[in-house]
């Protein structure tokens, strides 16, 4: 699942209630926690945060091999020195953002971009390719994400699509090259079904155990998929932080890094009253 950072009034990473968030997941039915991803608000965070972040996870007994890490960086040297603090605690598993920076880039020097980064981290660590054009204007093909399978099948061992475009789901699972992980939820009954992997999710921070049932049965929540059309009608992260804070009773949640906002009072009473109608 997709992990929330929770932050203080002035800004700071809460470690111990990002670290318990964590754990409280995990007991719940994810089976891995993705931390400082889009949902973790990563392209905010910085390198020392990072560790600070990773540190409590594990500090507070949640396994390496159940911590997925983001890693957002245009520069192949970020990107590297990403993956290695990120090895130094003995995380392997990383979900990878493609130089998002660098709008129009084509597949072959995409393909290079990836290759140098396997290149140049050490051999233990693999990557979850990260397709989400909505936000990076940098989409990955279904050819490239083929291609980088066949190169390093050991180091490439899956894709996340959080475009929400089923096609290109649909034909990333077709093809067969890597496990899928879908974002959306409300495709991810579709996916199973169709042979995809499950989903790294941001609403598992309210519902773990009812998208692990949907990935178990390949059955739709409409539940869940009447929440996402809610979420997806403001915006998405500090929504999704709203509806946690109402859920826990603990107001902090719904603190965003900058440049993101609280949801507006209209936008929250959207969200609210949408969801009590239905």
């Amino acid at each position: 699942m997709a992990l929330t950072t929770p932050f203080s009034e002035s800004g700071e990473i809460l470690p111990a209630t990002l670290a318990a968030h964590a754990k409280s997941v995990l007991a719940a039915g994810a089976s891995s926690v993705t931390l400082f991803g889009t949902t973790g608000e990563g392209a905010s965070i910085g390198s020392d945060e990072r560790r600070i972040g990773l540190t409590a996870l594990l500090s507070a007994q949640c396994p390496a091999e159940k911590i997925i890490l983001g890693v957002c960086a245009n520069a192949l040297a970020d990107a590297q020195a990403q993956v290695a603090a990120g090895l130094a605690h003995g995380v392997t598993r990383y979900l990878v953002l493609p130089p998002f920076y660098f709008k129009g880039a084509s597949d072959q020097a995409l393909f290079d971009w990836y290759v140098a980064l396997i290149a140049h981290t050490d051999p233990t660590t693999q990557l979850i390719l990260y397709h989400i054009p909505q936000i990076t204007h940098v989409p990955l093909s279904v050819d490239l994400v083929a291609r980088l399978a066949a190169h390093a099948p050991d180091r490439v061992i899956g894709v996340k699509d959080s475009s929400g475009d089923w096609q290109h789901a649909q034909a990333l699972i077709a093809a067969r090259s890597l496990p899928v992980l879908v974002g959306d939820e409300r495709l991810l009954h579709r996916a199973v079904d169709l042979g995809g992997a499950g989903c790294i999710s941001g609403v598992a921070n309210l519902y773990p155990e009812r998208l692990a049932r949907v990935v178990q049965t390949a059955a739709e929540d409409p539940e869940i998929t009447n929440l996402v059309d809610r979420i997806v009608s403001v915006p998405v992260i500090p929504g999704l932080k709203a509806l946690l804070a109402e859920q826990t009773g603990d107001p902090l949640w719904e603190r965003v890094r900058l440049p993101l906002e609280r949801l507006s009072q209209d936008e929250r009473t959207r969200l609210f009253s949408d969801l009590e109608r239905a």
